[in-house]
C-alpha cells in the first residue's frame, strides 16, 4: 500500500494543510466538500500544490511531522511562494 503526504492551498485565504493518506482522492473530496467540522471546512476551497508518495506509514508520518516544523514550514512558504510567482 501507498501512502502520499500531501500539502493544500487556500489562494482565498493563503493558508496550507499539511496531510498524509492512503487515498490522496477521497481525502481531497473530505477537505473540499464531504467534511462537516475540523480545520479546513473554514478555508474551502483547497487544491493541492505538492505531494510525496511513500511505501509505509511509518515513513508518511515522519515527513508530515517534518513538513510541520520550522524548516518544514519554509520548504511550504517557499512552494506557496512559487505559485504566487507564476
Amino acid at each position: 500500500m501507498e501512502f502520499v503526504v500531501y500539502i493544500l492551498y487556500s489562494e482565498k485565504f493563503d493558508k496550507t494543510y499539511v496531510g498524509f493518506t492512503s487515498s490522496l482522492i477521497d481525502r481531497f473530496k473530505s477537505h473540499n466538500e464531504l467534511a462537516t467540522k475540523g480545520y479546513t471546512i473554514k478555508f474551502r476551497p483547497w487544491k493541492v500544490v505538492y505531494l510525496e508518495v511513500y511505501n509505509s506509514k511509518t515513513e508518511a508520518i515522519k515527513r508530515e511531522k517534518w513538513l510541520k516544523t520550522g524548516n518544514g514550514r519554509i520548504f511550504i512558504s517557499n512552494i506557496t511562494k512559487e505559485l504566487e510567482d507564476k
